[in-house]
């Protein structure tokens, strides 16, 4: 068997185990000793994630990130490499002949516009994979999601039974960065339904009545490929309190209030998940029964989903020594995107540290305790604005869920 040919079995055999710790530790060897350290490096960083202080996979990282006895990284001062006397100079890469052979493979960089008069506003229609189980924590919301739209879908007879109709709508609300849109997809790919994702610049048009109707060929689109989950991200924006509202802003939140009442069961099938930032600027006849019947609160993530975070902003990530669940205690009160950014400044660190060293090395605990030490975080102003809101706006109770959240961080 050729060298090529063992490296190609042992890439198989490591899909088929993806847990093999030592089978993957020697397929890195093996592209890292043929000079194939990029390749090397996914593998290498699988393994130093279930086994941090691993000394083999540490030294073939360094190998395969170029590291050693004098790692030449080009940093802010450094000289690029001087060309080797004698040596034959690089060809110059054929742009033109390249497009010529891939140019019935490789789609091409942008498409034109429709034209005004063209066909049917477009709707994404996706297929989820993700899981609520790839969710981590979060049990109660979870819970929730499972009462309103999981647990009808998979018993259809019990479903008949008490009458329970496939119709309705969730809206979640909560701070940025808290992982609504996440928990969306999770729930399509729960289902095994369609996943149809709307944003404020899918929907608002310049032209008088587009808006409306780019909503109603939405709603077209998500009947036609029931079972859908139509996700309507930044809802407030689309759907702001008529009482605020003049002109053809009042028109498009009639449209889709209309959408979404549906006449004959058109909408059987159809679950609507929307989010928002700030529900209290959400028109009220949204959150009418029928509509958008229930809401639910996505709140900073708790212990045991920061963990998991911390574990998937890092897990491909060249690290040594790592404790999630110590930088899971240390930032109570963090959004998921504020831990991604975490991840992201302390790679930061460690990478400025190696271009002025001129040597590679692994991101370590105290480069992550350090960005957390640099980043706040951001859900503070939301949850002084959600404070007066339940203070002053919550004599129907609609934000109970959220008044006990802030009683437990004793913010109320």
């Amino acid at each position: 068997m050729t060298d090529d040919g063992l490296v190609d079995s042992l890439m198989n055999a490591v899909s088929a185990t993806p847990d093999d710790v030592p089978l993957r530790l020697h397929l890195a060897e093996l592209l890292v000793e043929r000079g194939r350290g990029a390749e090397a490096v996914p593998h290498l960083a699988q393994v130093l994630s279930r086994e941090p202080g691993h000394e083999r996979a540490q030294s073939l990282m360094l190998r395969a990130l170029g590291g050693g006895p004098a790692v030449p990284v080009v940093g802010p001062t450094s000289a690029p490499p001087a060309a080797v006397p004698g040596a034959p100079a690089e060809p110059e890469f054929d742009w033109a002949r390249a497009d010529a052979e891939l140019g019935d493979v490789v789609p091409p960089m942008f498409v034109e516009a429709e034209s005004e008069d063209g066909d049917a506003f477009p709707a994404e229609v996706e297929r989820s994979t993700l899981r609520l189980a790839d969710v981590g924590g979060m049990a109660e919301v979870k819970e929730r999601l499972e009462v309103s739209f999981l647990m009808p879908m998979r018993n259809p007879e019990l479903r008949r039974a008490y009458g329970k109709s496939l119709r309705g709508g969730l809206l979640l609300y909560g701070p940025p960065g808290c992982g609504k849109t996440y928990i969306a997809r999770a729930v399509a790919g729960e289902l095994g339904a369609a996943f149809i994702s709307v944003a404020l610049s899918d929907v608002l048009d310049m032209w008088l009545g587009q808006s409306e109707r780019n909503i109603h060929e939405l709603f077209v689109a998500a009947r036609q490929a029931a079972p859908c989950v139509l996700f309507l991200d930044e809802v407030d924006a689309l759907a702001l309190k008529r009482s605020q509202q003049r002109g053809a802003g009042r028109n498009t939140v009639n449209q889709l209030l209309h959408e979404l009442d549906g006449v004959d069961d058109q909408n059987e099938g159809v679950f609507v998940l929307a989010a928002t930032n700030h529900p209290w600027d959400v028109d009220e006849a949204l959150r009418r029964p029928g509509r958008l019947d229930r809401m639910l609160a996505v709140l900073p993530p708790d212990l045991e989903a920061r963990e998991a975070i911390f574990r998937h902003h890092l897990a491909n990530r060249p690290i040594a020594n790592i404790d999630p669940m110590a930088l899971a205690r240390a930032t109570d009160g963090y959004t998921g995107a504020d831990i991604a950014h975490i991840c992201e400044t302390a790679a930061e660190y460690a990478m400025v540290d190696s271009a002025r060293s001129g040597t590679v090395r692994l991101i370590g605990q105290a480069d992550v305790v350090r960005a957390i030490a640099e980043v706040s975080s951001s859900a503070g102003p939301w949850l002084e604005t959600a404070r007066a809101v339940v203070e002053f706006a919550n004599a129907s109770g609609q934000y109970d869920e959220l008044k006990a959240y802030l009683k437990s961080r004793r913010l109320l």
